[in-house]
C-alpha cells in the first residue's frame, strides 16, 4: 500500500478480546488514573521526552496516550497526534490539552492496527504501553511502519531484563498483574529484535531496573 494512502484499521484478530478488555478496564480506571500514577511517573516521562528531544515542527504520535500526562512536557510542539483504546482516557486528554493550550488530534484507535499511512511521523512516544498492549510486537511493527526513515521512538515501561528468566514467584504474580494492569515479564530486546528498529540508548528508570527508558531509531 502506498504511503500516501490512509490505512484502514485491520479487523481484530486473536487479540480482539484482549483489546476489548483493555478498553473496558481503562475506561474504568480513567477517573482515578492520574491520581494513582501521575506523581511517581512524572520524572520518568520528563526524562524520556528529553531523550526524544522533539522539534516543535515534528509530527509526533503519542501511542497509548492515556489521559495525556505526557502533554506537560510537549508544550511548544505543534503537530501532536494522540491515540488510545479508551475513549474515557482520551476525554481527559482533550481537556488537559485545552488547559495547556495545545492542539492535539486525538482518536480512539488500536495501537496494533494504526490507521495512518506509512512513514508519516517523525517520532513516537510509547509510555507504559508495550507491557499492556496484547501484542507488543505488532504494536512496535506498526510504529516502525509509520515512522519516517531515521525517525525515533521513546519507550518507558517495565521489563524483565534481557537474557533473564523469570523466577517462579514472578511467573505466578504475572497471572494476576496481567488481569489488573500489566505484564511484568516482557523483555524489550526480544520485542525490538522482531523489528528493524534498533536500541540507540537504554537506561534504568528506577525500582532496581524494573522500569526502563529506551530510545529506538528506525
Amino acid at each position: 500500500m502506498s504511503g500516501e494512502q490512509e490505512r484502514a484499521p485491520r479487523p481484530e484478530g486473536g487479540s480482539g478480546f484482549a483489546t476489548r478488555y483493555n478498553r473496558w478496564r481503562y475506561n474504568l480506571y480513567a477517573p482515578v488514573y492520574d491520581g494513582v500514577v501521575a506523581a511517581f511517573f512524572a520524572p520518568r516521562r520528563r526524562r524520556a521526552i528529553a531523550l526524544l528531544a522533539p522539534n516543535p515542527d515534528e509530527r509526533i504520535l503519542l501511542l497509548g496516550a492515556g489521559t495525556g500526562l505526557d502533554l506537560d512536557y510537549l508544550q511548544g510542539c505543534r503537530q501532536l497526534t494522540a491515540i488510545d483504546v479508551s475513549d474515557g482516557m482520551l476525554a481527559r486528554l482533550r481537556r488537559r490539552a485545552a488547559r495547556l493550550g495545545l492542539e492535539v488530534e486525538a482518536s480512539v484507535m488500536d495501537g496494533q492496527r494504526l490507521a495512518f499511512p506509512d512513514a508519516c511521523f517523525d517520532a513516537v512516544i510509547l509510555h507504559l504501553i508495550l507491557a499492556v498492549i496484547p501484542d507488543p510486537v505488532a504494536c512496535l511493527r506498526e510504529v516502525e511502519r509509520v515512522l519516517k526513515p531515521g525517525g525515533r521512538a521513546v519507550v518507558f515501561d517495565k521489563f524483565l531484563a534481557d537474557r533473564q528468566r523469570p523466577v517462579w514467584w514472578r511467573v505466578a504474580a504475572n497471572q494476576l498483574t496481567r488481569i489488573i494492569a500489566t505484564d511484568i515479564n516482557r523483555q524489550l530486546g526480544v520485542i525490538v529484535n522482531q523489528t528493524t528498529l534498533h536500541i540507540e540508548h537504554d537506561e534504568s528508570a528506577g525500582v532496581g531496573g524494573f522500569f526502563r527508558i529506551a530510545l529506538l531509531r528506525k
